[in-house]
């Protein structure tokens, strides 16, 4: 018979063993005890208690064996049955962002254009004269009514500005991609009937050629003038609201999707005092010529025990389809005008691919339409042919509608699909107004095919365009359930387990950090989200109401849910 003791230290690795392994062996920091611990690895071991020590898990057990290794320093949760995961990472998102939706309206939920205007207003009676009052969310085809008068569904400025004559009003569409600005910021901005269209962007314009108030892609950028002068929140509060918001959500790596280098200068000073506990791995945004520039300075592994990893790159070169700025192959069926936009030039594009090459970046592209998908896909064949073999893991980012010849294409080439289970059902209910019905049977939102197909598929929320709740995201992903009720393509769904993957290890792997995450194993990161109920079993309509017991990072207790 083997004795459980001498088990517990044939589990662990030479650099984690206990001193002795017997009588007097280290205590655990951290033990689990009486729970379904899923450590997600590839043989899909179950087990009952976990311990760490050092910020790594150094035994996976039962209660028995796992209690010898508890001493008086230990930290012991005793998970009463619920179940515990390797932490949630989220593949693409707005860590700033997520933060900075705080500080603003939060126009998520809103019904109609009539609420937006009610909300603008109501923050304008509490604003000083010339006070910027700006917000986010707005999605016009969500709303359960079209405003009159509008183009393309998007309501004119006039009662906007009648409520908020004297403030400036920025209103960012939920994806991103568009912003809603009263007369007082395009004054401000000097933007009127002749105010040209930038490239990739476009002004939307009543039948006489005027603003109606809509910006979409990069024709936001001309409303900077209207930001200019409005007090900014203090960013470090910023980083730590999203911090908060992330750990309460169970997420204890997030893939940030464009950070600036001042940004990435700010986090490195948080990990260094030990404030920012979150993971975070950041693709820079900036110009080809500030990329050459800085790349090579700014390039960072696991700095501060694994708490910040810059070495990937964000291009977006197209836009999103909510706002008809997603780039297609052929137009829009409610849009025949337009066939979406081109956002960053393919040059810049290309040259951004050359400098990934050479830095030792990955380079992760947003592509949301059929073509800007191709082209992407393009860029990426050539610049691996060009470099030779290597393991690039390049990565689309959302890779939300594909032309059914470029599906087998990610694996040929080895492309990640990093996309977002939650955007399938939240743009379900109006996607097929949009492409049709057979353009978005055969590539909208196609993560079966393409995993069918050989690729690894990846999870995560875009936050704020969405909830950075990874429940959310995981109950789309294996039910395709919209809020309507309806089912959007149910044979595109993933498996229970394979969405936990997608949320845990095949992010990692997205990172080049499988070995140390994504898993629970011996000698890995003791990431641990614990849940109420088992995602895995449960009645998938009551996958919803699973709540967040804790959320662990290396080890520590960042997170406690209500009463824990």
């Amino acid at each position: 018979m083997i004795d459980r003791r001498a088990l517990t230290c044939l589990m662990l690795p030479a650099i984690l063993a206990f001193a002795g392994c017997g009588a007097g062996e280290e205590a655990a920091d951290l033990v689990l005890l009486g729970g379904k611990i899923a450590t997600v690895d590839d043989t899909g071991t179950e087990v009952s208690a976990l311990a760490a020590r050092n910020g790594r898990i150094v035994a996976l057990g039962s209660d028995v064996d796992v209690r010898e290794l508890v001493g008086p320093g230990t930290e012991v949760i005793e998970l009463d049955g619920a179940l515990a995961i390797p932490g949630f990472i989220e593949g693409h998102a707005h860590y700033m962002r997520v933060g900075q939706s705080q500080l603003e309206l939060n126009l998520m939920t809103v019904s109609n254009w009539d609420e937006v205007v009610s909300m603008v207003e109501a923050a304008v009676a509490e604003a000083e004269p010339g006070q910027l009052i700006m917000g986010r969310g707005w999605h016009q085809e969500k709303w359960d009514e079209r405003p009159e008068p509008e183009v393309d569904g998007l309501p004119y400025h006039q009662s906007l500005s009648a409520v908020s004559p004297d403030n400036p009003v920025l209103l960012t569409h939920a994806s991103g991609h568009a912003t809603y600005a009263n007369a007082r910021a395009m004054e401000i901005a000097a933007i009127d009937g002749s105010t040209a269209d930038p490239e990739g962007g476009e002004i939307v314009r009543d039948p006489s050629g005027n603003p109606i108030g809509a910006f979409r892609e990069t024709a936001s950028g001309l409303l900077s003038p209207a930001r200019q002068g409005a007090a900014s929140p203090d960013p470090r509060r910023v980083a730590l609201l999203a911090q908060d918001e992330a750990f309460s959500k169970g997420i204890t790596s997030f893939h940030d999707a464009g950070a600036g280098w001042n940004t990435v200068d700010l986090w490195k000073d948080m990990v260094d005092d030990g404030s920012l506990k979150i993971r975070m791995y950041s693709m820079i945004r900036a110009s080809p010529a500030s990329l050459a520039e800085n790349l090579a300075a700014y390039r960072m592994v696991g700095y501060g025990d694994e708490r910040l990893t810059v070495r990937a790159i964000k291009v977006s070169i197209d836009g999103a389809l909510g706002s008809h700025g997603a780039w297609l192959l052929q137009p829009y069926d409610d849009l025949p005008s337009s066939a979406g936009l081109n956002t960053t030039p393919l040059d810049d594009v290309v040259e951004t691919a050359r400098l990934a090459m050479e830095h030792g970046y990955q380079f992760n592209v947003h592509a949301i339409g059929d073509r800007g998908n191709r082209e992407t896909l393009d860029i990426f064949e050539a610049a691996y042919a060009s470099a030779g073999a290597g393991a690039y893991r390049w990565r689309i980012e959302h890779a939300q509608h594909l032309h059914p010849d470029d599906i087998p294409r990610f694996a040929e080439i080895g492309v990640i699909a990093s996309m977002q289970g939650v955007h399938a059902t939240s743009d379900g209910p109006w996607i097929e107004a949009k492409l049709g019905t057979q353009r978005s049977e055969e590539g909208a939102y196609v993560w079966r095919k393409l995993m069918d197909s050989g690729v690894i598929v990846m999870n995560g929320t875009d936050a704020p365009v969405e909830n950075v709740d990874p429940i959310a995201s995981y109950y789309s992903t294996v039910s395709r359930r919209m809020a309507d009720g309806g089912v959007l393509f149910p044979d595109q769904r993933m498996t229970r387990m394979e969405a936990l993957r997608s949320y845990t290890i095949n992010a990692a792997y997205g990172a080049f950090e499988e070995d140390i995450k994504g898993t629970l194993e011996i000698g890995k990161l003791a990431d641990i989200t614990v849940l109420s109920q088992d995602i895995l079993t449960v009645d998938e309509e009551r996958i919803p109401e699973t709540a967040v017991v804790a959320t662990i990072v290396g080890g520590v207790v960042v997170y406690r849910g209500d009463g824990q």
